[in-house]
């Protein structure tokens, strides 16, 4: 049986030879828990902790996040696999019964990011809050699920780039290759390079969230989502030119494009914040925001 990292020293001598164990974790009969829907509920438990977390430290209801969480689960989860399903509808139309089998996998994180976004306009407007302070305090968690969510991919041995030597080379069974590259064997871990893209996007939200609430600099309100979208959307737009399995629109990467667009829209609201020094247009008249969603 092939160990789930293989160690070679061909090249160097801490070198990785990923190859997944599998989707499956536990199998008891009718149990089955999978890797993908274990790291997708732990993604959500551990951004709820660290939500209210932060709320806290900007004297703002933990209580709020924990309803958003709802929310968003709604929001985002059934939009992540729709976009999905839309843009692979080829291999859905015979199968339509597959659709709802989001445990196998295939679900696009941008439409996640497109339905929680919606998620949290209906909620800020129906509680009279601001929804880019919302959007600040649920960003750090966000980046931080999706290097979470990411390692999905692994177990289910997709989400893959293009076929590689490198010393941190993955292996891919058989049958997940795509039929052009059916005679190689590794190909690069783009789970994980943006696994660890992602890590480094939440250190640096973090660090920007802490730093704010010292003054070093103060952070308008909205700072934190926007830099998550241009730092976010610039590792997805070199990453996503290496996997094989892209979402396609025509001859375009679709997280491509919706990248590019994340990157202008999320330097335009910066612009707008600092370089006019005007705050976003939001759900709840700008003066009201602190009182609002201050601790009761």
């Amino acid at each position: 049986m092939r160990s789930p990292v293989i160690y070679s020293c061909m090249v160097l001598p801490l070198a990785w030879q990923f190859t997944s164990p599998g989707p499956i974790l536990v199998d008891l009969g009718p149990i089955t828990i999978r890797w993908y829907g274990l790291l997708i509920a732990s993604a959500v438990m551990i951004g709820i902790t660290l939500s209210q977390y932060l709320a806290k430290r900007r004297h703002v209801d933990p209580d709020l996040l924990g309803d958003l969480v709802i929310w968003l689960i709604i929001g985002a989860i059934p939009a992540a696999r729709l976009y999905y399903v839309i843009f692979e509808w080829s291999r859905y139309a015979q199968n339509p019964e597959r659709i709802i089998a989001i445990w196998e996998g295939g679900i696009a994180i941008h439409g996640a990011i497109i339905g929680g976004t919606i998620a949290t306009l209906i909620f800020a407007r129906l509680k009279h809050i601001s929804f880019w302070q919302l959007a600040d305090l649920v960003a750090p968690s966000l980046i931080l699920g999706q290097a979470i969510g990411r390692w999905g991919n692994f177990f289910n041995s997709e989400a893959f780039g293009d076929p590689t030597n490198l010393p941190w080379k993955l292996y891919i069974p058989p049958e997940h290759r795509p039929l052009q590259f059916a005679n190689f064997e590794y190909f690069h871990p783009t789970f994980l390079y943006e696994s660890l893209w992602n890590l480094m996007v939440f250190g640096l939200l973090l660090t920007l969230f802490f730093r704010g609430l010292q003054g070093k600099p103060r952070l308008k309100t909205g700072t934190l989502f926007l830099v998550y979208l241009v730092a976010y959307s610039l590792g997805r737009v070199w990453i996503e030119g290496l996997r094989t399995d892209s979402l396609m629109l025509g001859p375009l990467r679709m997280a491509q494009v919706v990248s590019l667009v994340g990157i202008s829209l999320g330097l335009a609201g910066l612009v707008w914040l600092y370089g006019y020094k005007r705050s976003l247009p939001d759900v709840v008249p700008v003066q009201h925001e602190d009182k609002e969603l201050s601790r009761r």
